[in-house]
């Protein structure tokens, strides 16, 4: 007995199709990964790239929840984007920019709620607890912003 394995007449073109996808979800991931990552070192006292790289305990933990709760937006958008890929890629844009929005307001907000000084929080050589304070609400309200996006 012999099996053959066929594949579909459209199989090279969907395959196409997909890879493409992929990397225009991929370059829309990234942009609104780096924006993301602007708004809140452009929005936290300090300048948080030049404070990672000095290896500031806490400027690590603070971006580093940051940047994961800006990824939880940008899945999520895009995930729940259209069907089709021209619509799928702009509302995937236009949810993600409004996800990173609403999330760095928010932060903001609870940042200035619970008084803590960020500033000096991020800037401290040493551990400060109030960075997982501030790194918890990064990574809460990215989960609240991306399932309000679903």
């Amino acid at each position: 007995m012999t099996t053959t394995l066929a594949l579909s007449d459209t199989f090279g073109s969907d395959l196409v199709k997909g890879i493409g996808a992929i990397l225009l979800y991929g370059v829309i991931g990234l942009l609104l990964m780096l924006l993301g990552f602007y708004a809140i070192d452009w929005t936290t006292p300090g300048k948080l790239s030049d404070l990672v790289r000095r290896g500031l305990p806490n400027a690590v933990i603070v971006t580093a929840s940051g940047l994961l709760s800006m990824a939880f937006i940008v899945v999520v958008a895009i995930f729940n984007s259209a069907s089709d890929l021209t619509e799928g890629l702009i509302t995937s844009l236009v949810y993600g920019l409004l996800g990173i929005v609403v999330q760095v307001l928010a932060v903001r907000l609870l940042e200035w709620a619970t008084r803590i000084d960020v500033g000096s929080t991020i800037e401290s050589e040493k551990f400060a607890p109030a960075s997982v304070v501030v790194a918890a609400a990064h990574l809460a309200l990215g989960l609240v912003v991306a399932v309000g996006i679903s």
